[in-house]
């Protein structure tokens, strides 16, 4: 075991170093094309930033499906998106409080409630759901899976999210955009951000894998937490900066966003690639989790328009006790 820690971390601490300064390339080039064309922040927010920070997870998901490793590809992104609202937006909370804003609540905030309900119908099935809510571990022990057909939905479902934001777009004022053209070296930095995105990705779950059976840790278990909090890296930098420059539409637009684009983009082109695409049976207390995170996220975005220091720190704890119990309740 002390061999392959040797070789393999290092290996992941690159890996992570990749997806962060790629994305952040990414995020930086992205955004200044998007801000050309005088899109708002928080359209920018909810589509290219939150594409942009999401490229992690496309390329680990991407690639573990290409490897038959499911658990990765579907822990990585549920994990991500507990990640982001439990750790980066309540993280973020902490150090100053994010507004928000109606339209980001009952828009894209609902919009997210319904997606997470809907791939938790496609993962469970009617069966699944009611084998776990009523307590049959005959049924609860059963593989579940995506199909293609589901993965297509959710990819159209993403597509005419992005066109109904772009066609309805909210303009800044003339004062806050920035209509400069943009210059090739932008261009290149894009190219260059998704090479060290895809690459760094490829690299993140050979390395993840190893460690994980090295320590006797689920693939599941591995990706829901650790590599989980690798990709959604960029989004920590994005919202912790975002809110610094008092820019709250981006840095909670990129999260809602980024956990939209997660669900429906990343785990839509997996359930197409590995049809069917079979989870395991440990997802379903994580999507149970996903779920409630997300209920009361946007409930506290409602509640005084903002998400308070309080209930930042309330996240962060719930996030915690759920990576601590992810960890004691490992399995080979």
């Amino acid at each position: 075991m002390t061999e392959t820690l040797l070789i393999q971390l290092p290996l992941f601490v690159i890996a992570i170093l990749m997806l962060w300064k790629g994305s952040d390339w990414l995020v930086e080039s992205a955004s200044s094309i998007a801000a050309s064309l005088g899109i708002s922040d928080l359209v920018i927010g909810l589509t290219v930033v939150a594409i942009g920070t999401s490229a992690p997870e496309f390329a680990v998901t991407t690639v573990a499906v290409i490897y038959g490793k499911n658990d990765i590809s579907v822990s990585n992104v549920v994990g991500s998106n507990i990640f982001n609202l439990g750790f980066i937006l309540g993280g973020t909370a902490m150090i100053r409080s994010v507004q928000t804003s109606p339209k980001l609540v009952y828009r894209d905030g609902f919009f997210l409630i319904f997606v997470t309900l809907l791939l938790s119908w496609f993962l469970f099935g009617p069966a699944q759901l009611f084998a776990f809510l009523s307590g049959q571990p005959e049924l609860q022990g059963s593989p579940m899976n995506l199909s293609f057909t589901e993965g297509a939905v959710m990819i159209s479902l993403l597509i005419g999210y992005m066109l109904f934001l772009f066609i309805k777009k909210e303009q800044l004022e003339d004062d806050e955009v920035s209509h400069e053209k943009v210059s090739f070296k932008v261009y290149a930095l894009l190219l260059l951000g998704i090479a060290c995105v895809v690459g760094g990705g490829d690299l993140l779950v050979d390395s993840a894998s190893e460690i994980a059976h090295a320590f006797g840790v689920s693939d599941w278990v591995i990706g829901v937490t650790i590599v989980a909090a690798g990709t959604s890296a960029p989004e920590l930098a994005t919202s912790l900066m975002a809110v610094a420059k008092n820019k709250h539409g981006m840095a909670a637009g990129n999260l809602i966003g980024s956990d939209l684009f997660n669900l429906l983009g990343v785990l839509g082109l997996a359930g197409m690639l590995g049809s069917p695409l079979e989870v395991s049976y440990e997802a379903q207390s994580s999507m149970v989790i996903l779920v409630a995170m997300v209920c009361m996220v946007i409930f506290f975005m409602r509640t005084g328009w903002q998400v308070s220091r309080l209930e930042g720190a309330l996240l962060v704890v719930i996030n915690l006790i759920r990576w601590i119990a992810d960890f004691s309740s490992k399995s080979a």
